[in-house]
Formats: C-alpha cells, sequence, structure tokens
C-alpha cells in the first residue's frame, strides 16, 4: 500500500498523531522498565531455599531462669521434638533460610589473606541438620555424632568440619571442595570440608546480600544459650498439628520457658518476600492501565478521524477500494505513528532506567526488553485500531456524494 496519502493525512492531522506517538512513547518507556522490574522481583521471589519447605515448622524457645545449664535442657527439648507424632527429624540452630536474622563471615582459603574468598553465612546445625531439611547432599558427607561441639555465647568459631553450599564450595574451591581446609576467621584453626549440599540460602533477603545469598556454611554446633530454635521437618500435610503437638511438649516437658512466634516456614517466605510481590503487583497494575488508556486514546483519535473522513473513505469505496484495504489503511497509518512512538520510547526508556539505577541502585535494564515493549506498543495499537478500522470499512460509496 502506498504510504504517501497517509504521510499527507498525517501531516493534515499531526497534532493528534504527535500526541498518541507522545503516549506510545511514555508506555514504551514505562512498560519496558516496569517488566524489567517484575521479572527481577519474580526471580527473586522465586529464589530456591534448598529445603522442603512445605514439611518445614520452625519452633523459637527461651528458657526461664538463672544459672541454667543448658545442655541437658536442650537435650531434653531435641529428643521430645524428636518423638512428636508426625515428626520426621528435628534439630536446633541458630537461624533458618529468609528469617532475616543470622551470623555472617568471610571464608578464607589461607589463615592471614587481607580479604576473604567468600561471604557465608553460618547455620548451626548437626548429624540431624541435612535430614530435617531435606537438603540434598551432592559430594562428601553428612556430620557425624561425635562430631558435634558445644558452643557457648563467647567462645571462637573454630568448628574441625564444615558442609557447604555448592555455589560456596565452587566459589572457594573450583576444582572441588571435599577435604579441602578453609579458616572462617583470621584467628580460627582450619577448617575441613566434608560435605557440599545443592543449596542452602542465607538468612537475608536485602539488596546487600544479593553477593552471597547461595552461601551458605553449615557448622556441627550447639549453641548452649537461653535462647533457641528448633527446626521440624514434619510428615507432609501434618505442619500445623506437629507445631501445636511441639509447643505443648515443649511445655509439659519444662513450663519455665516461653515459646513464641512458632509458625510453619511458608510464613518465613510470604514476610520476607512481600515487599518484592506488593511491587510486582503495583507495576502490574500500573502497565496494565496505563496501557488501557494509551489504547483508548488510539480509540478515541481513529473514531474521530473515521468521522472526518467519511467523505474521503467513501470516495476511496467509490473507486473500488474494499473493505479490507480500508481496515489496512488505518492499521499503517496507526503503525507509522506508532514506529514514531517506539523511536523515542527506546530513548526515553533508557534514559529511565539511568535515573532508576542512580537514583534507586536498581540494575541496568536488559535490552531484551526493549524489543518486547515495543512489540508490546504495536499489538496494543494495532487492536485498538481495529475496531474504528472496521467502522471506516462499513461506510458505503455512496457517502462521496454527499455534500458536507
Amino acid at each position: 500500500m502506498d504510504v504517501m496519502p497517509i504521510l499527507s493525512a498525517l501531516k493534515r492531522n499531526k497534532v493528534g498523531a504527535v500526541l498518541i506517538a507522545l503516549q506510545l512513547a511514555l508506555t514504551l518507556a514505562i512498560v519496558s522498565n516496569a517488566l524489567f522490574i517484575i521479572s527481577q522481583r519474580l526471580s527473586y521471589v522465586s529464589r530456591p531455599t534448598g529445603i522442603a519447605e512445605s514439611d518445614i515448622v520452625v519452633v523459637n524457645n527461651n528458657f526461664i531462669g538463672q544459672g541454667l545449664d543448658y545442655k541437658p535442657l536442650l537435650e531434653e527439648d531435641v529428643a521430645t521434638l524428636r518423638a512428636v507424632p508426625g515428626v520426621v527429624d528435628a534439630f536446633p540452630t541458630n537461624s533458618v533460610p529468609l528469617s532475616n536474622g543470622g551470623w555472617s563471615t568471610g571464608v578464607q582459603v589461607e589463615q592471614k589473606q587481607e580479604r576473604s574468598t567468600a561471604q557465608t553465612t553460618i547455620y548451626f546445625g548437626d548429624d540431624h541438620s541435612v535430614n530435617t531439611y531435606g537438603l540434598k547432599l551432592v559430594a562428601g558427607r553428612n556430620f557425624t555424632e561425635d562430631e558435634i561441639r558445644d558452643f557457648q555465647r563467647n567462645d571462637t568459631l573454630q568448628p574441625p568440619v564444615v558442609i557447604m553450599s555448592q555455589p560456596l564450595a565452587k566459589k572457594v574451591f573450583p576444582d572441588g571442595a571435599v577435604g579441602k581446609q578453609v579458616y572462617l576467621s583470621q584467628n580460627a584453626t582450619p577448617s575441613t570440608i566434608v560435605g557440599v549440599v545443592e543449596h542452602l540460602q542465607t538468612p537475608w533477603v536485602g539488596r546487600w546480600a544479593d553477593e552471597f545469598w547461595e552461601n551458605s556454611t553449615i557448622v556441627p554446633l550447639h549453641s548452649l544459650s537461653r535462647g533457641q530454635r528448633y527446626v521440624l521437618r514434619t510428615q507432609p500435610g501434618r505442619g500445623d498439628e506437629v507445631l501445636k503437638a511441639a509447643e505443648a511438649a515443649l511445655v509439659k516437658l519444662n513450663p519455665a520457658r516461653v515459646n513464641e512466634k512458632n509458625r510453619p516456614f511458608h510464613e518465613f517466605r510470604e514476610e520476607a518476600y512481600r515487599s518484592d510481590r506488593a511491587m510486582a503487583i503495583m507495576l502490574t497494575t500500573v502497565c496494565v492501565a496505563l496501557l488501557a488508556i494509551t489504547a483508548l486514546g488510539i480509540v478515541g483519535l481513529a473514531s474521530f478521524w473515521v468521522t472526518q473522513r467519511r467523505k474521503q473513505i467513501g470516495t476511496r469505496r467509490a473507486l473500488g477500494a474494499t473493505r479490507g484495504a480500508i481496515v489496512r489503511y488505518f492499521q499503517l497509518e496507526n503503525a507509522l505513528i506508532t514506529a514514531g512512538g517506539a523511536v523515542l520510547g527506546v530513548l526515553l526508556a533508557v534514559g529511565l532506567n539511568v535515573w532508576l539505577v542512580s537514583t534507586f541502585q536498581l540494575a541496568r535494564l536488559n535490552l531484551w526488553y526493549l524489543p518486547a515493549g515495543i512489540a508490546i506498543v504495536f499489538a496494543l495499537g494495532q487492536l485498538a485500531v481495529f475496531p474504528p478500522a472496521r467502522r471506516a470499512a462499513t461506510v458505503p460509496p455512496a457517502e462521496a456524494t454527499r455534500s458536507v
């Protein structure tokens, strides 16, 4: 189809064409960046913790009293919890994935390194940790019972053996980590890596922890302190039942304690990623609203043009133009406007992303989202112009003989 008549018509109606092009450009800029941010957020929320989340419940415990001997209290609690009906396994720890609190330190392959090879979180555990969490051991072995040590509040972190997550192990020893030694602090004795698990996420979901979110180390230590966190793996579908039974069993064993904020693990995930899900929902809503407004603008302008050009359309129909040709005319006209808006929209999208990166420290826009945004606005334009174009195609040839 010859585009010259279309360009000529656009020149006569350039204000409307420019406004629609600007609206499409703004839509492209916002939608491209929004889709990129939404994709990042969804990817962030779907990160694997590596544990059997649906079957994990967590019990928080604080003993009450002075001069307590925490070792027998801890051993009694763990033995009681493992005997609760529906419990597959249990162990005490200092922190759990997505809890937003824990211990992190550097990992060094030499004792006096100026800079750590990697950063890691430290999870206390024992020979039941791998089974309780449902972790996949990809190399080496689990802890043995005789490797478990007691840890007092002021002790130095120097476990004889450790289990690492695979991403951390590969970063520290790319050619294989099992049997190698690392230092978890500059003054510590070396720890031998005896096992590697496929995944184990850190407790933190803040952007500051993004560089080491998969870097976790399990140490065979039982913390002898007032506060304890017990991780229980339940039989499928029995989480709520087990949680109530575990609370009751602990209170019956020793009422001098405070149990609070006991919950299934899925609540940790919901709380940790609440802001990310809210951001994704908000941006999706903005995109849908913006696309709807843009579509309405295109429909309105195209409808106005159809009304203005009824005699012109009737003349084309009288000269032999088919209904399909009339529809294609308006679709091509819209495509030309969209192309102009897309060029400006790409520049606006890049500029908007530069501002977001400098102001909010977001990631740089993946340029693949620009073609996606262009495709969306082109499709939007064609869909929005189609109803008015169909209406234009119904203008009869006799319209050409009528006076304005």
